[in-house]
């Protein structure tokens, strides 16, 4: 536990969410940031701030140390993208491999504003849910992105700024047990019914795993982990 100030990526999905509990048990201030980038899936957006309520009710510590939430508007990731995740098209892949919700240079471009915004507020730390263990493929998912983005921030903006990547080596089953560990059950039961993962925006009907249509490739790699990491829980 460090007294430092942290600015969390909290898109309102499960990852986010279990890096935004990660950081408030690790700093001493967290604020949150969400970005609107007319996303598919806006529903995620709706998520957040359930989430954090939670969190202020669930952990007195916590609340204590969460921060304002900040929103910022990116419509114009949809004008120059044309992807599954801006656009009501059929999940598939691209003629180089990569699927069609890849987003190009979204990360890039949150981590620039995340910066921007952490400097005029005072923290240090950004932390996101990137993940190159479970993930599908993106490139700036990858941790040689990040720490390359690392560099070239701190370079252009005179800072000394810190990315945070926890989830960046865990599967998805080992994501629902880190949120165990820092939250227990109540942390757990938070996420699966207060966050949405879901490519397709499908909210109406809540599973063991959380919220989703279960059939694309966001929900199967959560349904997965779900089903590993209940599975350990049982046999322990």
């Amino acid at each position: 536990m460090t007294d430092e100030r942290a600015l969390v990526l909290f898109s309102g999905g499960q990852d986010s969410a279990t890096c935004l509990a990660w950081a408030l048990e690790t700093f001493g201030w967290v604020e949150t940031l969400g970005f609107d980038y007319g996303q598919r899936h806006r529903v995620e957006l709706e998520c957040r701030e359930a989430f954090r309520q939670g969190v202020i009710t669930s952990n007195d510590a916590w609340g204590a140390r969460l921060g304002p939430d900040h929103m910022l508007d990116l419509s114009i990731l949809g004008q120059v993208s044309e992807t599954a995740l801006t656009r009501d098209a059929e999940i598939a892949l691209r003629t180089d491999g990569l699927p069609n919700t890849f987003v190009p240079g979204r990360n890039l471009i949150f981590f620039t504003l995340a910066a921007a915004l952490a400097s005029r507020r005072e923290l240090r730390h950004l932390v996101g849910g990137m993940c190159e263990t479970d993930f599908s493929g993106y490139p700036d998912c990858r941790d040689d992105t990040l720490k390359s983005l690392q560099v070239t921030l701190n370079l252009g903006m005179g800072t000394r700024s810190v990315l945070h990547t926890p989830l960046m080596w865990l599967d998805k089953a080992q994501t629902w047990a880190m949120a165990e560990r820092l939250g227990g059950d109540p942390l757990v039961t938070l996420i699966r019914t207060s966050t949405h993962t879901c490519y397709l925006g499908v909210h109406d009907r809540l599973h063991d795993w959380g919220y989703g249509c279960g059939t694309c490739p966001s929900c199967e790699l959560r349904i997965k982990g779900w089903e590993g990491f209940d599975a350990s829980r049982h046999n322990a």
